[in-house]
């Protein structure tokens, strides 16, 4: 006998395939969002990772910082340590600069010069003071210059003047001191 099959079959094959592909497409889907789901895990733990990581790394440069404004703070009293130093260096090596100065000043200043003011900058000496005459501030100058602690006598200005009836030339003039080196002074010692 022969066997007819009078069902729709082509309909059954349909709906079959049809629930095929929505279950496959239903499968697909979840195993999308399996993999997004595990995708954004994955890159979430990285990203916890690196921003421990970068707190980490905060804290120490914090803690650096602050070890580097110690340092700095270290090396300004260092440098004022030493600007101390030296200051008391030079005070010491000049101390009795002045003593010198007035001593040599009064064997070099001839008879007839009159001194008025001495001003001292550094290593620079103002004189300013009167003269019976213009040969005696020259011979002044001579003297200064043939001194061993003195040199480089300049007149700035020279003038008569009259006081108590009498005529004067009031004078002034630099020189400079000269220093002995810290080597010299060593050798002496």
């Amino acid at each position: 006998m022969i066997r007819i099959n009078l069902l729709p079959h082509r309909e059954e094959k349909r709906k079959a395939r049809r629930q095929q592909f929505y279950a496959l497409a239903g499968l697909i889907s979840v195993l999308a969002c399996l993999i997004i789901f595990l995708g954004y895990t994955v890159i979430g733990g990285y990203i916890s990772v690196q921003e421990e990581k970068n707190a980490f790394l905060k804290k120490e440069i914090a803690s650096l910082d602050k070890d580097i404004d110690l340092i700095k703070g270290l090396r300004e009293k260092t440098q004022a340590l030493l600007a101390r130093k030296q200051v008391i260096e030079s005070l010491q090596r000049d101390r009795a600069e002045a003593v010198r100065l007035l001593s040599e000043l009064a064997i070099q200043v001839p008879e007839g010069v009159y001194l008025k003011s001495i001003k001292q900058e550094g290593g620079q000496v103002t004189l300013t003071g009167l003269a019976q005459s213009y040969a005696r501030v020259s011979t002044l100058m001579r003297n200064v210059e043939a001194s061993q602690w003195m040199e480089k006598p300049n007149l700035i200005e020279i003038k008569s003047v009259d006081v108590a009836r009498r005529r004067l030339s009031e004078f002034s003039m630099t020189l400079t001191l000269t220093r002995e080196s810290s080597d010299t002074a060593k050798e002496k010692k």
